[in-house]
């Protein structure tokens, strides 16, 4: 089975940093890109930043500056580093995994995950 656990949320300053991880566990070959998404409440989940395999790295204008992603492949593992905090930044945070080749049940399945999100919250 494939499980992605996100941790490194909490309550910040305005102006405070926080740094997200997200691990990929199972049987897992490899996965092309990794990402993380937010959704506020009310609105729709927007992708927040994402990073290939091959370290190739897309951020959302709203973060660019602030924020940065990495992966260890190693470890199916992927950071958020989030610098510069807002309180529009407030939102819980989830991890994707996108093209992740994995063996589930004893058979191999090619797909996208997702984790069950992780609470930021920017405020004074």
């Amino acid at each position: 089975q494939v499980q992605l656990v996100e941790s490194g949320g909490g309550l910040v300053q305005p102006g405070g940093s926080l740094r997200l991880s997200c691990a990929a566990s199972g049987s897992i070959f490899s996965v092309y890109a990794m990402a993380w998404y937010r959704q506020a409440p009310g609105k729709q989940r927007d992708l927040v930043a994402t990073i290939t395999s091959g370290g190739r790295t897309n951020y959302a204008d709203s973060v660019k500056g602030r924020f940065t992603i990495s992966r260890d492949n190693a470890k199916n593992t992927v950071y958020l580093q989030m610098n510069s905090l807002k309180p529009g930044d407030t939102a819980v945070y989830y991890c994707n995994a996108d093209r992740l080749s994995a063996v589930v049940a004893g058979v191999q399945v090619v797909g996208n995950f997702w984790g069950q999100g992780t609470q930021v919250t920017v405020s004074s």
